[in-house]
């Protein structure tokens, strides 16, 4: 096992003043030191992050901004699902409208410019695929700020996301189980088994984690339920060879999904809605948004020698969604009537196959430890689609008193899927990564990574000019890394770093359209960032800051001299500060937080308004908040009680890119209280929106999308 560098900085900061050569050691009297121990591990500065390198390197000796949301933290701040968890990610936001469930925004890009992953794999889709999962099976969450292809491929522009699940481990055996049951009739009955199979010179180890969750959803007639699963066995052939497999599994249903509120007319300036209609559902009654979502992983791992190892990833990926909803409303000219237009019959068609492997190295280079990665990736991609749309008009109700209607009542939609279109993606991948110290504080990392990308598309409907039956294109980026990280003392160090990424034009290559891709290569971003990561007040406390420039180049933007067309030579930027902290302020009080400015804008930017080209440049992207912060504290009274409260900040954000409409800043206040029924079974209390806040989480052009009002919860949690 390899262990970080800095692993024991926060307890040994006067060790060189301890140590004694073992031939003038003596005896010496025992000493027993009793009290609590201040902890410094909630920003996981020394653990091992996979998602910040190849190389097993921790965040402290990564030279980016790298955030773990471990499952103590999931659990201490009871987050539902995988979108809760994100707000441990300093300058992140979340949302999950049903058309674009995994919409993400961070250092100033959105949706598939922030790559998502689960388990360190791509499915290419992240904005739709990376819906919500119920927190349980997880067993943390691992985040890169910026530039970042040179670890996952093409994407990751804005910042890298994974979402890491629960394995067998055979250091214990035990079990766990929590209910939960709160407002709007949310339940959840979650169950966890780790148990050692057999011992001996092959030692096998299974692990059983379900989650089975249920609500009648706070938006009118909104009724979900979702089953997810994670199932793993681990044997342990000797000490150098074991194998994993890994399976998960996700079956969701939502009925009558809400799809968001209307804002009040007239459109322009800041957006409202009326408050007493904030519950309403305008979505059919048959409404429905269903998936069902299958991973297979086979991870065989080998220690060739002491200092090299080997690891090998068969993955699989299969999943279909469906939709069935009226997707679109708004409010006619006096407010008294909404509109209801833009029903769609969708469903999507998704399978992913590949192998990953790696080799690791630790060595020497010129009497200096140098530890290298290489590895292989391959993956083959395949998305069909099947969309039916009608835009026009369904109707026109009085939001007081109102049918919702059935889905297959809108004049031109009749059941039955047809294929549009397929979209095959084949990807290899070539990476290399290294660390090498120069000195004994000066560590240089670097990171090189190409990829071969093949698409294909075929067209299941009419070809045409612009819809061609069959059409392909081939893409070959390469993106890489290059940081210095200084240790300053033993408990503190300042970094640099310069990264690229490459991702892909006018959209998802699994979706693309001939229209998005043809004559137009990967758009480009490069960030230079600096930082530190620290211990502080005798590792009673932790911090992280970073500063960063980041830039995406070559969007697609409209031609100036034929707005019509589209030109590959758009420019988006960003600058901002992002900073956390820990701090175990007594022994009874502990406060965390983070916080992050970014002042994003669009360089050069184009837009065909009407039929003429309309520049947007120095516009803020919409749906970016320039500063977002979260505070946690904690405080233990006496034995067994603990009182927590937070907090979250998220200021105004642009509902377009002309930045003529604006949704409001907005503050979310919670509480819990919880009390240790025994050495291993607690019970809490918890208050979610405790001021019942009227908020967006994210802007459309004329709908927002609420979040939940004031909600409590009870809940049980034991191991045994």
């Amino acid at each position: 096992m390899k262990y970080s560098r800095y692993s024991l900085c926060g307890v040994l900061l006067c060790a060189p003043a301890l140590l004694v050569h073992a031939e003038n050691a003596t005896d010496l009297p025992t000493l027993i030191v009793t009290g609590k121990v201040h902890r410094t591990t909630d920003l996981q500065l020394d653990t091992p992050a996979e998602s910040g390198s190849r190389l097993g390197l921790t965040p402290r000796e990564t030279p980016a901004s790298v955030s773990v949301v471990g499952r103590e933290q999931i659990e201490q701040r009871d987050a539902l699902d995988t979108q809760d968890i994100l707000s441990g990610v300093p300058g992140v936001t979340a949302a999950s409208p049903p058309g674009q469930a995994g919409f993400v925004s961070w250092r100033g890009f959105t949706g598939a410019q922030v790559t998502q992953m689960f388990n360190g794999i791509t499915v290419q889709y992240d904005s739709i695929a990376a819906r919500p999962v119920d927190s349980w099976i997880f067993d943390r969450v691992e985040a890169i700020g910026g530039a970042s292809s040179f670890l996952n491929g093409a994407g990751g522009v804005g910042g890298s996301i994974n979402y890491i699940t629960k394995l067998a481990d055979p250091s214990e055996s035990f079990r766990e189980a929590r209910i939960r049951y709160g407002s709007f009739d949310s339940r959840e009955l979650a169950l966890g088994v780790n148990q050692l199979l057999t011992e001996g010179p092959v030692r096998n180890t299974l692990r059983l984690d379900i989650s089975q969750t249920d609500s009648n959803g706070w938006a009118d007639r909104e009724e979900r339920s979702a089953f997810t699963g994670a199932l793993s066995l681990r044997t342990d052939f000797n000490e150098r060879l074991s194998h994993t497999l890994a399976l998960e599994y996700q079956n969701e249903q939502v009925d009558s999904p809400y799809w968001g509120t209307p804002a009040l007319q007239p459109l322009g300036g800041e957006m409202k809605v009326d408050d007493s209609r904030r519950f309403e559902n305008y979505n059919v009654e048959d409404g429905r948004y269903e998936q069902r979502v299958r991973w297979l992983r086979s991870i065989t791992e080998y220690q060739l020698s002491d200092q090299t190892r080997l690891r090998n990833t068969y993955y699989h990926y299969n999943t279909e969604r469906d939709y069935r909803n009226l997707e679109r409303y708004t409010y006619t000219a006096d407010n008294s009537q909404i509109s209801r237009s833009s029903a769609l019959l969708q469903r999507h068609d998704q399978e992913l196959n590949g192998n990953r492997v790696d080799l690791l190295h630790e060595g020497m280079l010129w009497s200096r430890r140098s530890d290298w990665s290489l590895g292989l990736d391959y993956s083959h991609n395949v998305q069909t689609r099947y969309p039916r749309s009608i835009s026009a008009v369904f109707d026109v109700v009085d939001p007081d008193h109102f049918n919702p209607g059935q889905f297959y009542d809108i004049p031109g939609m009749t059941p039955g899927h047809d294929p549009q279109r397929t979209n095959e993606v084949d990807t290899w991948a070539l990476y290399l990564e290294n660390r090498t110290e120069l000195t004994d504080r000066l560590a240089l990392i670097s990171a090189l990574r190409h990829d071969w990308i093949d698409l294909e598309v075929t067209n299941h409907q009419t070809p045409s000019a612009t819809n061609p039956a069959f059409f392909s294109q081939n893409y070959e980026p390469t993106t890489g890394r290059l940081g210095l990280v200084y240790q300053l003392t033993p408990a503190a160090n300042v970094y640099v770093q310069y990264s690229t990424a490459a991702d892909p034009p006018s959209g998802i290559l699994t979706t693309a359209s001939f229209k998005q891709v043809q004559d137009f290569d990967l758009t480009t971003g490069e960030q230079w960032e600096i930082g530190s990561k620290l211990d502080f007040l005798d590792g009673r406390g932790s911090a992280t800051v970073s500063l960063y420039q980041l830039e995406r180049e070559d969007l697609s933007t409209a031609d100036p001299n034929n707005p019509g067309q589209t030109l590959p030579v758009g420019k988006q930027s960003a600058r901002g500060i992002e900073l956390a902290a820990a701090l175990q302020v007594t022994d009874s009080v502990r406060a965390e937080g983070n916080m992050a400015w970014v002042d994003a804008e669009y360089d050069e930017f184009n837009a065909n308004v009407g039929g003429s080209a309309v520049s947007y440049a120095g516009n803020r992207p919409s749906n970016v908040p320039k500063r977002v912060a979260n505070l946690w504290l904690t405080w233990e009274p006496v034995t067994d009680w603990l009182l927590g409260l937070d907090t979250r900040y998220v200021s105004s954000v642009y509902a377009d890119s002309a930045n003529t409409l604006w949704v409001p800043s907005y503050t979310l206040f919670g509480a819990h209280v919880r009390y240790q029924l025994s050495a291993e079974t607690e019970l809490t209390l918890r208050g979610r929106n405790l001021t019942d806040e009227v908020y967006a989480r994210q802007a459309g052009s004329s709908m927002l999308y609420l979040g939940a009002p004031r909600s409590v919860e009870l809940s049980l949690q034991t191991r045994f």
